[in-house]
Parts: C-alpha cells; structure tokens; sequence
C-alpha cells in the first residue's frame, strides 16, 4: 500500500492569508447590504487622526466597529462607553488582522432616532398644509395689557419669565396657566388651556414656554393636536420651548419663536427704562419745538407789530409828503433845466440866423470876392510872368540856332527862283537869276559863267 501524496494533485488551490481575507470581506460586502444595528459602546477611541473606533455589544456577542472622518465630525453628541446607540454600518472585514468589523456611516443615541423620523413626519405634513406660512403669523401688541403664560407653575421658565417681566415692564398684567409640560397628560392639557385662554378674550397674546431637555422631555410640544391648537388660537402665540438650539413644532407653528423663555419676556414686553429715556428724550425735543415755535411767533408778532405801525395814515401821510416835495423839487430842477436849455438853444439859433442875414453875406462874399480877385490877379501875373521868362528863354534858345544870326555875322542865304535855298553850285547855269538875303535885306543876283 503506497501513502498518497497531496503536493503532487494538480486541483489544489493554495491561497494566501490577504488573499483569503480579501475574499471574505468582498463576499461580506457583496452579501449584506447597510445595516441598521443596536447596542452598547464599549472602548471607545478616538485618536488623532480624528477617527472614531469602539466595540458594540450586547449581553451575548459584540462585534468591532469604525467610523472614519468626516462622518465621525458630525455627530450630534460625545459617544462614551456605556451608551445605548443605533448604528447605521456595512459589513466588512480588517484585513491586516483578518477581524469581522463593523463600517459605521450614521450613529445616533438608541431611542431618538425614532422620535427625530416622528419629528420630521409630521414637521413635513403640517408645513404641507400651511401651518408655517410666514404669511398667516400675526405681529406681537406693541404694549401687551394682559399676557397669558402656558406652562408648568413649578419650573425654572415661569420664574424667569416673571422676574424679566416684572424687571422690564411692571405694568403688564402676567397671569399664569399651568399645565404639565412633560410626559402623556401634558399635550391634552396644553391644547384644553390654549383653548380656553383663546376663548376668553382676556389676553392679548399668550406664551407658551418650558426650560430645556432631552428630545424626549421637549416631546410634548412636538405633538399635532398642540400644533393645531396653536394654529387655531385666536390671539398671537409665541413659543419658547427649550434652548437656544432646540426647535419644536410648537416653534414652527407659532407666530414667534424664542429661543429661550427669557428672551420671549424681553420679546413680549418693552424695556421701561428705555421707554423712559425715549419719552425724555421726547419730551426735550418737544420742549425745544415749542422754543422755537414760541420765539417764532414773537419774532412773527414784532413784524407784523412794525407793518402795523409802518402802516399808520400819520407816518404815510408824513411820507407822502416828503415824497411830493421831493418830486416837487425835481420838477423844479427839471423845468428850470428845460428852460436853460430852450435859452441856449435860442440863442444858437439867432446866432446862425444872424450869421445867414443877407447884409451879413453880402459883405462876407464881397470880402470873399476881393480875396479872389487879388488872388486871381496874382496867379494870373504869376503865370504871365513865368510864360514871359518861358517865352523869353524859347526866343533866346532860337535866336541861338536862328540864321538871322548867322546872316548878322556876315553870312547869306541864297534862294533860287522858285524862293529855295541853293544848297550846291553844280546844278546852278549862268545867268541864273538869285536872291541873296542879308542880316538887313535882301539882294536880286544873277551868275556869271564860271
């Protein structure tokens, strides 16, 4: 009988350990969608790199978890042990360890996640219906007389609701409602006394308020009958339920919302002391209009006081008159300027008659005449004279050239028969009859053969 050798099979399929864990955690992945899961925390870590590791258990079994950044930043409160939490995770596996392990994405205290899915149901039903609009919430009395305070007559919110009241407004008539704000009696009871309060008619506005809680304490105020009666109310609700951070659906619904009992004391009444400083502020400021209004009309009744006086037949008749002197003496300056002027005018007038009178121009023109005769007669000796010296010059100037003086120097001028003068011998014949005229006469010749 032969031992049978398993290294020699050629079927076998050798796998790895990160193989192997690799597979598990894709077959845990691919088999289990999320999964919701509840528990208790146990070791809870978180170092710094800001993740959060923890074990989540029960009195059987418990199983690792992890929840990494940033969803372990988000949480709405500080997981420590002990805590009842649900837990929203995938399943997988560590593969360095080769450990089962939970993925958280979501974790919420055990208990809240409930009523928060309740919260929302219904906060998006009744916002469907329009029991949120801004529209229908009613603006708040100014100076409310008589406010009406829904809540627990034993908390600590009717006790700073009255101290703040009673500290900023002391003439508001405060009265409070008690009910239970807290557990299965308090909603029917806080929709009864809503009710009554809006039907008696003696409130101007009404509080509705409690101090802070967990979301299970603050639950009655997230119920529906509490919201429809809050909506049905004949006068303004305003709600301050909790904290600051905490929100109802009394707050949604309400025509105001606080986010502290405190501050919807200090929203509900005015502050007196400011009211007084406004008021004294007005008061001076009236004061000083009607200062001024006074000085106005005394300065307005001088005026009119002095037109009064301006206007008196005495002072215009005394204006009267020194304006008619006044325009009196300026007709008078101006009459005696008219006549001035006419004189002068006259006068210039005579003188240029007097100056055009005949025997005036008679003599003017003789003596004119006169002047022109002497001056005719001098031009006349001055052109005959000069015309004597022109005449004078022309007769010596032609004398010069004339041959009457060659003739006086013992010269002659020979004429042939017809009176020309004989210029050359060549053509002259014996017994040619001349004419010789000398500087005193003339002489008859008559050639001889030469």
């Amino acid at each position: 009988m032969h031992a049978h050798d398993d290294t020699t099979t050629p079927s076998r399929h050798i796998l790895t350990p990160s193989t192997l864990n690799r597979l598990v955690r894709d077959l845990l992945e691919d088999a289990l969608p999320m999964v919701w899961i509840e528990g208790e925390l146990s070791n809870v870590a978180r170092p710094a790199s800001g993740h959060l590791y923890f074990t989540l258990k029960d009195s059987g079994a418990q199983v690792r978890c992890a929840m990494f950044r940033p969803k372990s930043g988000w949480l709405k409160f500080r997981p420590v042990d002990g805590m009842q939490v649900l837990v929203r995770a995938k399943v997988g596996l560590y593969e360095p360890r080769g450990e089962f392990q939970l993925v958280a994405e979501h974790m919420e205290p055990a208990g809240e996640g409930a009523l928060q899915r309740e919260f929302e149901q219904l906060k998006a039903k009744l916002d469907a219906e329009g029991l949120f609009d801004p529209a229908r919430k009613r603006p708040l009395p100014a100076f409310a007389r008589r406010i009406g305070v829904i809540t627990s007559a034993t908390g600590a919110a009717v006790r700073d609701v009255l101290s703040v009241m009673g500290r900023r407004w002391p003439l508001a008539d405060v009265e409070v409602l008690p009910v239970p704000v807290q557990g299965r009696e308090a909603p029917p009871a806080i929709v009864t006394m809503l009710r009554k309060a809006s039907a008696s008619g003696r409130y101007d506005v009404l509080l509705l308020t409690r101090g802070g809680g967990s979301l299970e304490d603050l639950w009655a105020f997230n119920n529906e009958q509490v919201a429809r009666a809050i909506h049905a109310s004949a006068v303004p609700v305003v709600s301050a339920v909790g904290h600051e951070v905490d929100f109802s659906i009394a707050d949604f619904v309400a025509d105001l919302r606080a986010p502290t009992p405190s501050a919807a004391a200090e929203l509900l009444v005015p502050d007196a002391a400011a009211i007084a400083r406004h008021l004294r502020q007005l008061q001076q400021r009236l004061g000083t209009l009607q200062q001024r209004r006074m000085q106005a009309l005394i300065q307005r009744t001088d005026h009119l006081l002095a037109r009064l006086q301006a206007q008196r037949p005495q002072t215009r008749l005394a204006r009267d008159r020194e304006r008619l002197a006044h325009l009196r003496h300026r007709l008078t300056a101006v009459v005696r300027e008219l006549e001035r002027d006419r004189s002068r005018r006259l006068e210039r007038t005579h003188a240029r008659l007097l100056a055009r009178h005949p025997r005036q121009q008679f003599s003017l023109l003789s003596h004119r005449l006169a002047q022109q005769d002497q001056r005719l007669r001098h031009a006349i000796a001055q052109i005959l004279e000069r015309r004597r010296a022109t005449l004078q010059q022309a007769a010596r100037t032609l004398h010069a050239v004339s041959p009457l003086a060659t003739l006086e120097r013992g010269y002659a001028i020979l004429f042939d028969a017809e009176g020309h003068v004989l210029r050359s011998a060549l053509n002259v014949t014996p017994d040619t009859p001349l004419r010789a005229r000398l500087a005193d006469g003339e002489l008859s010749l008559r050639t001889n053969k030469g």
